[in-house]
């Protein structure tokens, strides 16, 4: 619990960080890729957000050796009113009632799934290890398709002059998925470094499909997340994101690392609800930004 504890506060903040420096940096967009990279690897505000996000994975590593991957979920969505916190204090960023009854329902949401799980004795929730590597390609290429091809729409509707500004649900749907995948990825890494021997361990995880999910991921994660975080509100693209990687990881992750569901009636019940509110929570939310955007605060540093 502290690792995750840790990587919330990790996670937020670099987020915050990567928010405040691209608000300083020119508009990117993912037609022109090297042009972005180039333009974030300049920043030192965004590096030092990078850097608290890689923090942030280090402890994720140590999460998934020890948690279930719904209880581990469970845990990190709580990070969500850290963020919300630090956005509307160091991004000036404000949420409509809407989006704050819909943080709240979410958090409920993954509060019923962590009562749903049961440590220590009979019936007791068990750390998956394995996975069939067939099963989790058959589960991730699909979604890295539908991710990328989603974040695709998302932008070609954000060219039309005509439509509203969106308030980026489309945009964090789209980089969840490709994060859901990834954390997929984290959990086979976690369970290759329990092998003994530096070596044996190396050998078999390049065996394994993870680390070129985690390069895929993290190659494509990057470009796509960075152009929609610059031009959406942290406070409603992150938890979007947030909410559909942990739903993604909880649900396929459990279901093919075979951890399986609970016997007991009632937590199944508050697993599968908690799951379902979710879910609703996401398509319930607002497609279209109607809020006026304050000026973030890392604007006030650009230099004339």
């Amino acid at each position: 619990m502290a690792a995750a504890l840790l990587a919330n506060v990790l996670y937020s903040g670099g987020f915050v960080l990567e928010k405040r420096a691209l608000a300083a940096l020119p508009e990117v967009t993912i037609r022109r890729p090297v042009r972005l990279l180039r333009l974030v690897l300049g920043s030192p505000l965004w590096i030092g957000g990078s850097l608290a996000l890689a923090g942030g994975f280090a402890a994720q590593l140590a999460v998934y050796r020890t948690l279930p991957i719904a209880a581990a979920q469970g845990l990190f969505v709580s990070g969500l009113v850290l963020l919300v916190l630090l956005s509307a204090r160091l991004l000036g960023e404000e949420t409509t009632g809407r989006e704050r009854y819909a943080l709240g329902a979410v958090l409920l949401a993954l509060l019923m799934v962590v009562l749903s799980l049961r440590e220590g004795g009979p019936g007791a929730d068990t750390v998956g290890r394995e996975a069939p590597y067939p099963v989790i390609l058959l589960v991730c290429v699909p979604s890295l398709a539908a991710g990328v091809w989603l974040y695709g729409a998302a932008e070609r509707r954000a060219r039309d002059r005509r439509r509203p500004p969106t308030a980026g649900v489309e945009y964090g749907v789209a980089v969840g998925l490709l994060y859901g995948v990834s954390s997929l990825a984290v959990k086979g890494v976690s369970s290759h470094l329990t092998t003994s021997g530096a070596g044996g361990a190396v050998v078999d995880l390049l065996r394994s499909p993870y680390p070129y999910l985690l390069l895929f991921t993290g190659a494509f994660g990057l470009v796509l997340s960075q152009a929609a975080l610059q031009r959406c509100r942290a406070s409603l693209l992150v938890p979007v994101c947030t909410t559909v990687t942990c739903l993604y990881t909880a649900v396929l992750g459990t279901l093919a690392f075979g951890e399986g569901l609970p016997d007991d009636p009632l937590r199944l019940a508050l697993r599968v609800a908690g799951t379902v509110l979710a879910v609703a929570v996401l398509l319930a939310m607002p497609r279209h930004d109607t809020t006026a955007h304050p000026p973030s605060a890392a604007k006030e540093l650009t230099p004339p």
